[in-house]
C-alpha cells in the first residue's frame, strides 16, 4: 500500500497544531509550585497580577483552587425538570467563576472589554482586582484569605449585610480556602526564587 507523504505531513502538522491549542490543566493541585512548573506562563500572569492588585499569590491561586480546581471552562450544573433541561441558576464561569455583574464591572473598571473568564491570566487578574476592590471598600485585608473568600462568594453587599453567618457550610470552605493559601504561601516560598529566574520579564 503506497502512502502518501503530504497527507502524513498534513496530519502530523495537524496534530501539532491541536495540541498546541490545549488548555493546561494541573493533575496536582495541592502544590503550587508543580502548577506553576508545568505551566510558568501562569507564574508569570500571577506574579502580574500580584504586582498589580497588591494580593498575594498564595490567596489568588486558594480562591482559584476553590472556585474551579484550575479548569478553564466550567460551569455551574444545569437543572432539568423531567429530563428537560433548565436554566443555570448562576452566570458563573470559567477559572474565577465570575458572574456577569461582576465581570462587566471588571472589564469596565480596568477598560479591558477583550478579557475572557476561560484564560489564566485574564481570570487571575480578575481575582487581584476583585481583592483590591474588597480591601478598598470594606477594610478586609488582601492577605485574609478567609474574609476575602466570603466577600467573593457573597458580594460586597452580601458581605457588608453578613449573609455568610447564615452559611455555616460556607464558612468551612472559607477555612479551607484560608488553610490551602498558607500551604500555598510556604510553599512558594520554596520555588518562587527559581520560578523567577525561569520567567521573561523581570519586574
Amino acid at each position: 500500500m503506497t502512502i502518501n507523504r503530504t497527507s502524513v505531513l498534513f496530519t502530523l502538522l495537524l496534530g501539532l497544531g491541536l495540541s498546541g491549542c490545549s488548555t493546561y490543566e494541573p493533575k496536582q493541585t495541592n502544590d503550587v509550585c508543580r502548577i506553576f512548573w508545568g505551566e510558568t506562563d501562569w507564574y508569570e500572569d500571577a506574579r502580574k497580577s500580584s504586582k498589580r492588585w497588591g494580593t498575594p499569590i498564595g490567596v489568588m491561586m486558594a480562591i482559584i483552587n476553590q472556585e474551579s480546581t484550575f479548569r478553564a471552562k466550567v460551569r455551574p450544573d444545569r437543572p432539568t425538570f423531567l429530563f428537560i433541561p433548565l436554566p443555570r441558576r448562576s452566570s458563573a464561569y470559567g477559572y474565577a467563576q465570575a458572574q456577569d455583574p461582576a465581570w462587566n464591572d471588571y472589564r469596565k473598571d480596568t477598560g479591558h472589554w477583550s478579557h475572557d473568564r476561560d484564560k489564566f491570566s485574564d481570570a487571575i487578574n480578575f481575582v487581584g482586582w476583585y481583592t483590591n476592590v474588597t480591601h478598598r471598600r470594606l477594610g478586609v485585608s488582601k492577605w485574609d484569605a478567609y474574609k476575602q473568600y466570603l466577600a467573593y462568594h457573597e458580594g460586597w453587599g452580601g458581605y457588608s449585610r453578613g449573609s455568610f453567618n447564615k452559611k455555616p457550610n460556607l464558612i468551612k470552605v472559607a477555612a479551607k480556602v484560608k488553610r490551602k493559601a498558607a500551604t500555598y504561601g510556604a510553599q512558594l516560598k520554596k520555588c518562587s526564587g527559581a520560578l523567577d529566574k525561569s520567567v521573561k520579564g523581570w519586574f
